[in-house]
């Protein structure tokens, strides 16, 4: 596995619905279309089933279609990265060895929700996963979401396992990259999990952005990480101008409320979201549609 494969721009993907008689289905042809769009839009690997993609609705046979028809679609033209995380360590576990028999190239984990682990429990619990497994993990820190935050040295400590490769980090605490990149090493890779932050992100040591907002703009999202990664940095600036509204609009109401709002309005797929998510408001709306305007997308 050459780990600098984990790179550059990754769309979290969204999980596109269609109606059925019981409510939304997962739309997997949609998803396919979508998937087949973001490689030809230059995106550097696919990210399948985390937040964005609504995994939380997802029972765990939909959650198993969906990545299978990424690693089926994406046939190792690019990279696949499988949301793994559950807060039950048994469940991440089955999650890893269907992502593994399938051939995703690494799994995303989350730090367990609601539970509120300790520190020791994040090692316990990514250690067993570690253990469980012959992929690469990517630890998913986001505390807004998860409450747990994993400390800098719990991540050290989980850094010396061979298998455990990087973070994505959703601190959205930009000192975070330097203190990691001292505790844990040049080599662990570090991926933004904030677009809005992503540019600072790679000046302090990252390497790329797990992002919502290549969903909607893949072209622009993997040109700026290019430009961003080999130093070229009025480019990237300049680009990142242009999608700063838009980083703003898509969390504008309830993600991925106002993604899939943008992506009918390209074209791309229906806005369906499942409940407890909502479709976006008026004002969302309006939001994304003059971001989209000033990304010169519309």
């Amino acid at each position: 596995m050459n780990e600098m494969m984990f790179r550059g721009s990754m769309p979290a993907l969204v999980t596109p619905f269609k109606p059925a008689d019981q409510g939304l289905a997962v739309d997997l042809d949609g998803f396919a279309a979508h998937v087949e769009w973001q490689i030809g839009e230059g995106s550097h690997g696919l990210v399948p089933v985390g937040t964005t993609g609504e995994s939380p609705t997802l029972s765990h046979d939909e959650h198993y279609a969906v990545i299978t028809a990424c690693v089926e679609v994406a046939r190792k033209r690019v990279p696949v990265i499988a949301g793994c995380g559950s807060n039950d360590t048994r469940t991440a576990i089955a999650h890893l060895a269907h992502a593994q028999r399938v051939g995703a190239d690494a799994a995303l984990i989350v730090v367990p929700y609601y539970n509120k682990p300790s520190q020791a429990g994040l090692i316990a619990h990514f250690t067993a996963l570690h253990d469980a497994t012959s992929l690469p993990i990517i630890i998913y820190n986001i505390p807004g979401r998860s409450v747990a935050d994993m400390s800098v040295e719990t991540m050290a400590e989980l850094a010396r396992m061979p298998r455990i490769i990087g973070v994505k980090d959703a601190t959205g605490n930009i000192a975070r990259v330097a203190q990691q990149r001292l505790a844990c090493g040049p080599d662990f890779i570090q991926l933004s999990g904030n677009d809005d932050m992503a540019l600072g992100f790679n000046a302090q040591g990252g390497v790329g952005a797990i992002s919502v907002t290549a969903n909607v703009a893949p072209r622009l999202c993997a040109q700026l990480q290019e430009a961003a990664l080999r130093g070229d940095c009025t480019t990237a600036l300049a680009i990142n101008d242009r999608l700063q509204p838009l980083h703003a609009a898509l969390f504008s109401d309830s993600s991925p409320g106002p993604t899939k709002y943008a992506l009918n309005r390209l074209g791309r797929m229906g806005p369906d979201v499942r409940l407890p998510i909502s479709p976006p408001s008026a004002a969302a709306r309006a939001a994304v549609d003059a971001a989209l305007a000033h990304a010169g997308l519309v």
